[in-house]
Protein backbone atom coordinates (compact mmCIF):
# COMPACT_ATOMS: atom_id res chain seq x y z
CA UNK A 1 0.00 0.00 0.00
CA UNK A 2 1.15 3.63 -1.05
CA UNK A 3 0.08 6.69 1.29
CA UNK A 4 -0.86 4.04 4.02
CA UNK A 5 0.67 6.66 6.96
CA UNK A 6 -2.03 9.22 5.57
CA UNK A 7 -5.79 9.34 6.91
CA UNK A 8 -6.97 6.77 4.67
CA UNK A 9 -4.07 4.71 4.43
CA UNK A 10 -3.85 4.50 8.16
CA UNK A 11 -7.97 3.21 8.55
CA UNK A 12 -7.10 0.60 5.48
CA UNK A 13 -4.30 -0.76 7.64
CA UNK A 14 -5.99 -1.38 10.53
CA UNK A 15 -8.98 -2.44 8.67
CA UNK A 16 -6.50 -4.92 6.93
CA UNK A 17 -4.92 -5.67 10.17
CA UNK A 18 -8.32 -6.63 12.13
CA UNK A 19 -8.54 -9.38 9.22
CA UNK A 20 -5.38 -10.55 9.90
CA UNK A 21 -3.99 -9.51 6.38
CA UNK A 22 -0.40 -8.58 6.17
CA UNK A 23 0.08 -5.01 4.48
CA UNK A 24 3.16 -3.69 3.14
CA UNK A 25 3.17 0.24 3.72
CA UNK A 26 5.34 2.52 1.37
CA UNK A 27 5.30 6.48 2.66
CA UNK A 28 7.53 9.03 2.49
CA UNK A 29 5.89 10.47 5.28
CA UNK A 30 5.91 14.01 4.15
CA UNK A 31 2.59 15.28 5.74
CA UNK A 32 3.48 16.59 9.49
CA UNK A 33 0.59 14.16 10.66
CA UNK A 34 2.16 11.08 9.24
CA UNK A 35 4.24 10.52 12.73
CA UNK A 36 0.81 10.36 15.04
CA UNK A 37 -0.43 7.97 12.13
CA UNK A 38 2.58 5.74 12.35
CA UNK A 39 2.35 5.93 16.09
CA UNK A 40 -1.27 4.99 16.24
CA UNK A 41 -1.03 2.05 13.86
CA UNK A 42 2.48 0.70 15.35
CA UNK A 43 0.65 0.74 18.67
CA UNK A 44 -2.15 -1.46 17.44
CA UNK A 45 -0.76 -3.45 14.39
CA UNK A 46 2.30 -4.98 13.41
CA UNK A 47 3.12 -2.61 11.01
CA UNK A 48 5.30 -3.01 8.03
CA UNK A 49 6.83 0.76 7.21
CA UNK A 50 9.06 1.68 4.27
CA UNK A 51 10.12 5.31 4.07
CA UNK A 52 10.14 5.73 0.42
CA UNK A 53 8.56 8.57 -1.96
CA UNK A 54 6.73 6.93 -5.13
CA UNK A 55 8.58 9.56 -7.42
CA UNK A 56 11.41 7.75 -6.47
CA UNK A 57 11.03 4.34 -9.64
CA UNK A 58 14.29 2.30 -7.91
CA UNK A 59 12.66 2.80 -4.30
CA UNK A 60 9.86 1.39 -5.67
CA UNK A 61 11.39 -1.47 -7.68
CA UNK A 62 12.64 -2.57 -4.37
CA UNK A 63 9.81 -2.40 -2.24
CA UNK A 64 8.44 -4.81 -4.91
CA UNK A 65 11.23 -6.86 -5.16
CA UNK A 66 12.16 -7.62 -1.46
CA UNK A 67 8.44 -7.40 -0.02
CA UNK A 68 6.49 -8.57 -2.94
CA UNK A 69 5.06 -10.43 -4.96
CA UNK A 70 1.36 -8.81 -3.85
CA UNK A 71 -1.60 -9.63 -4.25
CA UNK A 72 -3.52 -6.58 -3.62
CA UNK A 73 -1.36 -3.00 -4.69
CA UNK A 74 -3.66 -0.35 -2.81
CA UNK A 75 -2.07 3.14 -4.57
CA UNK A 76 -3.24 6.05 -2.18
CA UNK A 77 0.26 8.52 -2.04
CA UNK A 78 0.15 11.35 -3.68
CA UNK A 79 -0.16 14.82 -4.20
CA UNK A 80 -4.16 15.75 -2.52
CA UNK A 81 -4.60 19.25 -2.52
CA UNK A 82 -5.92 21.90 -5.86
CA UNK A 83 -4.17 24.86 -3.95
CA UNK A 84 -0.68 23.15 -4.00
CA UNK A 85 -1.27 22.00 -7.52
CA UNK A 86 -1.49 25.38 -8.68
CA UNK A 87 1.23 26.99 -7.05
CA UNK A 88 3.76 23.91 -7.93
CA UNK A 89 2.57 22.44 -10.74
CA UNK A 90 5.56 20.27 -11.63
CA UNK A 91 5.19 18.51 -7.91
CA UNK A 92 1.83 17.56 -8.44
CA UNK A 93 2.84 15.99 -12.19
CA UNK A 94 5.69 14.24 -10.81
CA UNK A 95 4.25 12.98 -7.44
CA UNK A 96 0.94 11.94 -8.95
CA UNK A 97 1.60 11.08 -12.62
CA UNK A 98 5.23 9.62 -12.51
CA UNK A 99 4.32 8.37 -9.19
CA UNK A 100 1.55 6.16 -10.21
CA UNK A 101 3.30 4.99 -12.80
CA UNK A 102 6.31 3.73 -11.17
CA UNK A 103 4.16 2.14 -8.76
CA UNK A 104 1.61 0.79 -11.75
CA UNK A 105 4.43 -0.27 -13.43
CA UNK A 106 6.33 -2.17 -10.72
CA UNK A 107 2.96 -3.89 -10.35
CA UNK A 108 3.20 -5.01 -13.75
CA UNK A 109 6.86 -6.61 -13.99
CA UNK A 110 6.82 -7.74 -10.04
CA UNK A 111 3.29 -8.62 -9.30
CA UNK A 112 1.40 -8.85 -12.22
CA UNK A 113 -1.34 -11.21 -10.74
CA UNK A 114 -2.20 -8.40 -8.43
CA UNK A 115 -5.63 -6.57 -7.94
CA UNK A 116 -4.31 -2.73 -8.66
CA UNK A 117 -6.62 -0.12 -7.27
CA UNK A 118 -6.28 3.54 -7.73
CA UNK A 119 -7.58 6.31 -5.40
CA UNK A 120 -8.59 8.78 -8.09
CA UNK A 121 -10.83 12.09 -7.55
CA UNK A 122 -13.92 13.83 -8.61
CA UNK A 123 -11.72 16.53 -10.09
CA UNK A 124 -11.36 14.99 -13.17
CA UNK A 125 -14.22 16.39 -14.02
CA UNK A 126 -13.52 19.89 -13.37
CA UNK A 127 -16.12 22.10 -13.31
CA UNK A 128 -19.46 20.52 -14.92
CA UNK A 129 -19.24 23.86 -17.17
CA UNK A 130 -22.09 21.97 -19.45
CA UNK A 131 -24.46 21.52 -15.87
CA UNK A 132 -27.40 24.08 -15.24
CA UNK A 133 -26.16 24.97 -11.66
CA UNK A 134 -28.80 26.94 -9.65
CA UNK A 135 -28.31 28.90 -6.51
CA UNK A 136 -30.54 28.35 -3.53
CA UNK A 137 -30.54 29.50 -0.30
CA UNK A 138 -27.64 27.36 1.55
CA UNK A 139 -26.75 25.46 -1.50
CA UNK A 140 -25.40 25.05 -5.37
CA UNK A 141 -27.81 22.27 -6.86
CA UNK A 142 -26.83 20.59 -10.01
CA UNK A 143 -30.19 20.53 -11.87
CA UNK A 144 -28.68 18.16 -14.60
CA UNK A 145 -27.11 15.61 -12.16
CA UNK A 146 -30.27 14.82 -9.70
CA UNK A 147 -28.59 11.55 -8.58
CA UNK A 148 -24.76 12.37 -9.24
CA UNK A 149 -22.39 12.64 -11.76
CA UNK A 150 -22.17 9.11 -13.68
CA UNK A 151 -18.78 7.58 -14.74
CA UNK A 152 -20.54 8.91 -18.50
CA UNK A 153 -19.61 12.49 -17.87
CA UNK A 154 -16.67 13.13 -19.91
CA UNK A 155 -12.91 13.95 -18.40
CA UNK A 156 -12.27 17.64 -18.06
CA UNK A 157 -9.83 18.59 -15.34
CA UNK A 158 -9.61 22.27 -14.24
CA UNK A 159 -6.42 22.20 -12.57
CA UNK A 160 -3.02 21.05 -12.54
CA UNK A 161 -4.14 18.51 -10.03
CA UNK A 162 -7.34 17.35 -12.27
CA UNK A 163 -4.93 16.93 -15.06
CA UNK A 164 -2.67 15.10 -13.21
CA UNK A 165 -5.06 12.60 -11.77
CA UNK A 166 -6.73 12.01 -14.74
CA UNK A 167 -3.62 11.12 -16.35
CA UNK A 168 -2.89 8.88 -13.67
CA UNK A 169 -6.53 7.39 -14.28
CA UNK A 170 -6.05 7.31 -18.00
CA UNK A 171 -2.89 4.95 -17.23
CA UNK A 172 -4.24 2.43 -15.05
CA UNK A 173 -7.44 1.54 -16.93
CA UNK A 174 -5.06 1.25 -20.54
CA UNK A 175 -3.13 -0.90 -18.04
CA UNK A 176 -5.57 -3.19 -18.25
CA UNK A 177 -6.33 -3.01 -21.79
CA UNK A 178 -3.08 -3.76 -23.11
CA UNK A 179 -1.37 -6.02 -20.66
CA UNK A 180 -4.16 -7.44 -19.66
CA UNK A 181 -3.93 -6.21 -15.66
CA UNK A 182 -6.58 -6.36 -12.70
CA UNK A 183 -7.00 -2.75 -12.26
CA UNK A 184 -9.80 -0.54 -11.37
CA UNK A 185 -9.87 3.65 -10.51
CA UNK A 186 -12.13 5.15 -7.91
CA UNK A 187 -12.20 8.84 -8.03
CA UNK A 188 -13.49 9.70 -4.86
CA UNK A 189 -15.48 12.82 -3.28
CA UNK A 190 -15.40 14.03 0.16
CA UNK A 191 -14.20 11.26 2.17
CA UNK A 192 -14.08 12.03 5.89
CA UNK A 193 -13.64 10.06 9.33
CA UNK A 194 -11.12 9.97 12.07
CA UNK A 195 -7.31 10.28 11.40
CA UNK A 196 -8.35 13.22 9.29
CA UNK A 197 -6.12 16.06 10.25
CA UNK A 198 -7.81 18.54 7.74
CA UNK A 199 -6.17 21.71 6.70
CA UNK A 200 -7.38 24.66 4.49
CA UNK A 201 -6.37 23.76 1.21
CA UNK A 202 -7.14 19.51 1.49
CA UNK A 203 -9.78 17.73 3.79
CA UNK A 204 -12.25 20.56 4.40
CA UNK A 205 -14.47 18.59 6.67
CA UNK A 206 -11.79 17.94 9.37
CA UNK A 207 -10.30 20.86 8.63
CA UNK A 208 -13.48 23.13 9.70
CA UNK A 209 -14.11 21.13 12.80
CA UNK A 210 -10.33 21.05 14.11
CA UNK A 211 -10.25 24.86 13.23
CA UNK A 212 -13.63 25.28 14.94
CA UNK A 213 -12.90 23.67 18.23
CA UNK A 214 -9.21 25.16 18.57
CA UNK A 215 -10.75 28.72 18.01
CA UNK A 216 -8.40 29.01 15.05
CA UNK A 217 -9.20 31.92 12.08
CA UNK A 218 -11.27 30.16 9.63
CA UNK A 219 -12.60 30.96 5.85
CA UNK A 220 -14.86 30.69 3.42
CA UNK A 221 -14.01 31.00 -0.30
CA UNK A 222 -16.59 32.19 -2.36
CA UNK A 223 -20.19 31.72 -1.24
CA UNK A 224 -19.91 28.45 1.22
CA UNK A 225 -22.43 27.20 -0.75
CA UNK A 226 -20.35 24.92 -2.26
CA UNK A 227 -21.58 20.86 -2.34
CA UNK A 228 -20.48 17.42 -1.95
CA UNK A 229 -21.65 14.14 -1.14
CA UNK A 230 -20.08 12.70 1.95
CA UNK A 231 -18.51 9.35 2.61
CA UNK A 232 -16.90 7.82 5.64
CA UNK A 233 -13.34 6.09 5.37
CA UNK A 234 -14.59 3.18 7.05
CA UNK A 235 -17.45 2.97 4.05
CA UNK A 236 -14.81 3.51 1.46
CA UNK A 237 -12.25 1.29 3.11
CA UNK A 238 -15.32 -1.53 2.75
CA UNK A 239 -15.50 -0.84 -0.91
CA UNK A 240 -11.68 -1.26 -1.13
CA UNK A 241 -11.83 -4.84 0.15
CA UNK A 242 -15.02 -5.46 -1.90
CA UNK A 243 -13.16 -4.56 -4.43
CA UNK A 244 -10.10 -6.65 -3.73
CA UNK A 245 -12.47 -9.82 -3.17
CA UNK A 246 -14.31 -9.18 -6.81
CA UNK A 247 -11.06 -9.61 -9.18
CA UNK A 248 -13.75 -9.71 -12.12
CA UNK A 249 -14.46 -6.51 -11.61
CA UNK A 250 -11.32 -4.93 -11.57
CA UNK A 251 -11.13 -5.21 -15.19
CA UNK A 252 -9.91 -1.52 -16.37
CA UNK A 253 -13.15 0.01 -14.55
CA UNK A 254 -13.35 3.61 -13.14
CA UNK A 255 -16.09 4.25 -10.33
CA UNK A 256 -17.69 7.41 -8.74
CA UNK A 257 -17.27 6.83 -4.93
CA UNK A 258 -18.98 9.16 -2.55
CA UNK A 259 -21.99 9.57 -0.40
CA UNK A 260 -24.33 10.04 -2.93
CA UNK A 261 -27.57 12.11 -2.96
CA UNK A 262 -28.42 11.18 0.43
CA UNK A 263 -25.26 12.56 2.05
CA UNK A 264 -24.54 15.92 0.55
CA UNK A 265 -23.59 19.24 2.57
CA UNK A 266 -22.55 22.14 1.55
CA UNK A 267 -20.03 24.01 3.44
CA UNK A 268 -22.69 26.74 5.03
CA UNK A 269 -24.48 23.72 6.29
CA UNK A 270 -21.60 21.85 7.95
CA UNK A 271 -20.54 25.29 9.82
CA UNK A 272 -24.10 25.15 11.39
CA UNK A 273 -23.80 21.60 12.68
CA UNK A 274 -20.17 22.56 14.21
CA UNK A 275 -21.94 25.60 15.79
CA UNK A 276 -23.77 23.54 17.99
CA UNK A 277 -20.35 21.45 18.88
CA UNK A 278 -18.23 24.44 19.14
CA UNK A 279 -20.48 27.60 19.81
CA UNK A 280 -17.65 29.68 21.12
CA UNK A 281 -16.20 29.48 17.77
CA UNK A 282 -15.49 32.58 15.74
CA UNK A 283 -16.94 34.12 12.57
CA UNK A 284 -15.50 32.71 9.59
CA UNK A 285 -13.99 35.57 7.38
CA UNK A 286 -14.37 35.15 3.24
CA UNK A 287 -12.42 35.51 0.60
CA UNK A 288 -13.04 35.42 -3.48
CA UNK A 289 -13.20 31.68 -4.80
CA UNK A 290 -10.37 29.53 -5.38
CA UNK A 291 -8.93 28.44 -8.73
CA UNK A 292 -10.47 25.08 -9.75
CA UNK A 293 -12.92 24.82 -6.95
CA UNK A 294 -16.08 23.10 -8.40
CA UNK A 295 -19.77 24.50 -7.16
CA UNK A 296 -21.27 21.13 -6.26
CA UNK A 297 -20.10 17.84 -6.89
CA UNK A 298 -22.61 14.48 -5.93
CA UNK A 299 -21.23 11.12 -7.51
CA UNK A 300 -23.87 9.17 -9.14
CA UNK A 301 -22.62 5.69 -6.93
CA UNK A 302 -24.72 3.50 -8.77
CA UNK A 303 -22.37 1.37 -10.97
CA UNK A 304 -19.82 1.00 -7.69
CA UNK A 305 -22.99 -0.57 -5.83
CA UNK A 306 -24.03 -2.36 -8.73
CA UNK A 307 -20.40 -4.13 -9.66
CA UNK A 308 -19.50 -4.44 -5.99
CA UNK A 309 -22.14 -5.20 -4.39
CA UNK A 310 -21.26 -2.24 -1.93
CA UNK A 311 -23.48 0.12 0.33
CA UNK A 312 -22.06 3.19 2.51
CA UNK A 313 -23.70 1.91 5.93
CA UNK A 314 -22.55 5.37 7.86
CA UNK A 315 -25.10 8.86 7.44
CA UNK A 316 -23.65 11.82 7.86
CA UNK A 317 -25.12 12.20 11.40
CA UNK A 318 -23.30 9.11 13.02
CA UNK A 319 -20.06 9.81 10.37
CA UNK A 320 -19.55 13.58 12.07
CA UNK A 321 -20.20 12.61 15.50
CA UNK A 322 -17.35 9.78 14.85
CA UNK A 323 -15.26 12.53 13.53
CA UNK A 324 -15.83 15.29 15.90
CA UNK A 325 -14.63 12.18 19.05
CA UNK A 326 -11.49 12.24 17.03
CA UNK A 327 -11.25 16.08 16.97
CA UNK A 328 -11.99 15.86 21.00
CA UNK A 329 -9.46 13.45 21.72
CA UNK A 330 -6.75 14.71 19.71
CA UNK A 331 -7.19 18.49 19.63
CA UNK A 332 -4.11 19.40 22.05
CA UNK A 333 -1.87 17.09 19.93
CA UNK A 334 -3.53 19.05 16.80
CA UNK A 335 -2.75 22.36 17.58
CA UNK A 336 0.91 21.84 17.52
CA UNK A 337 1.07 19.72 14.17
CA UNK A 338 -1.05 21.74 12.30
CA UNK A 339 0.70 25.49 14.05
CA UNK A 340 -2.44 26.06 15.78
CA UNK A 341 -1.30 27.11 18.88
Amino acid sequence: MTGGAGFIGANAVRALAERGDRAVVLDNLSRPTAPLNVEWLSSTTDLELLQADVRDAAAVDRAFAEHGPFDVVLHLAGQVAVTASVADPRDDLETNVAGSFNVLDATRRLSPDAIFINASTNKVYGQLETHRIEERETRYVDVDAPNGVSESQPLDPHSPYGCSKAAADSYVLDFARIYGMRTVSFRQSCIYGPRQFGIEDQGWVAWFAMAMRLGAPLTIFGTGKQVRDLLHVDDLVGLYLRAAETANRCDGHAYNVGGGPVDTLSLIELLDRLREWAPSSPEPQHAEPRSGDQRVFVADTARARRDFDWEPRIRIDEGLADLLAFVDANADRARTLLRLA
